[in-house]
């Protein structure tokens, strides 16, 4: 794996795999990171403080989907399955769908929030659920990481609330997003969904490059203030693939332009044919081991109040 991503010689404080020609990176290099990988062979074609310590904010929930797709695969949960609403699931700040306690949620809902509306609520019901609780849930989702290869990524909480221990890197966001398309294509579109209904209501999505940037077809973005603006992107276009991970945008604005301009430099680049198949470990058919989320070891700063990118503050934690 590591090989594979030409990562072996790569530290924290590194640059890129070549020089930096794409736009100055738009964020502080503290919480900027960056990765380019060819979706078709798994060669990695840039890389910008790939295996450096990030917070993922939202992107937490590519992990709380990849275990409910797990589930359902599994025949465990169906799309019609109910899932009930704890009072600590109904008090979770923003972004959220606005379950009540003690109402339920069906699985095939809860999905299309969390994929779409990052819906933080939705995220911890989910975990307790289907982990008895969200730091037993969390301890499950640390185990996957591990089985997929994800060495630097540590889970606190399913939904990407700010905890100064949750933590992981670019190199693995993109590990993340092969696996779930790889292992998953039959739920894979809901990753690619601008908007859903939910009770009668149409709500929209995050993620500005689905539709707007030609090949983008999903997949998850994530902000909180320590982050600043994440996206995982899957690109496909003329037979040619692309996974590309951004963290520490400025604004989405600046974040996409950032990922639309690695697009643009990279795609050619990129190889024909299929999926790469040998980018992470499959996970064994036993359960998950309960594998202590312990950190890292790597200083991270400690996430502040939230507030807007202007500097603002949020009188509600918007956590997208």
């Amino acid at each position: 794996m590591v090989a594979l991503f030409a990562l072996a010689a790569l530290t924290a404080g590194c640059a890129t795999t070549e020089t930096l020609s794409v736009a100055p990176p738009p964020a502080a290099p503290d919480k900027y990171a960056a990765i380019v990988v060819d979706a078709g062979n798994g060669k990695t074609l840039f890389q910008a403080y790939a295996i450096a310590p990030r917070y993922p904010a939202s992107l937490t929930k590519m992990m709380t989907l990849y275990l409910v797709f797990e589930a359902m695969q599994q025949g465990r949960l169906s799309g019609s399955t109910l899932i009930p609403v704890s009072d600590n699931a109904a008090s979770q700040p923003p972004s959220r769908l606005g379950l009540k306690r003690g109402g339920q949620i069906d699985v095939d809902s809860a999905v299309q929030a969390l994929a779409t509306k990052s819906a933080n609520d939705v995220a911890v019901a989910v975990a307790e659920y289907l982990g008895g609780s969200e730091d037993g849930f969390s301890r499950q989702m640390t185990a996957r990481a591990r089985q997929l290869g994800m060495t630097g990524t540590v889970f606190r909480n399913a939904s990407g609330l700010p905890d100064p221990e949750q933590r992981t890197t670019a190199r693995d966001m993109a590990v993340l997003g092969m696996a779930l398309r790889q292992r998953f294509p039959q739920y894979y579109h809901y990753f690619s969904a601008t908007e859903f209904s939910y009770r009668g209501k149409r709500i929209r999505g995050h993620n500005d490059t689905l539709g707007r940037i030609d090949g983008v077809d999903g997949i998850k973005t994530g902000y909180i203030r320590a982050s600043g603006f994440n996206i995982v992107t899957s690109v496909n276009a003329g037979g040619r693939k692309l996974v590309i991970v951004v963290m520490g945008g400025e604004t989405a604005r600046k974040r996409n332009a950032h990922v639309e301009e690695l697009i643009a430099r990279y795609l050619p680049q990129a190889s024909g044919g299929s999926l790469a198949t040998s980018l992470y470990q499959a996970p064994a058919a036993s359960a998950v081991a309960q594998v202590p989320a312990q950190g890292l070891g790597m200083p991270m700063p400690v996430p502040a109040a939230l507030t807007l990118p202007d500097g603002s503050p949020v009188p509600e934690a918007e956590v997208r």
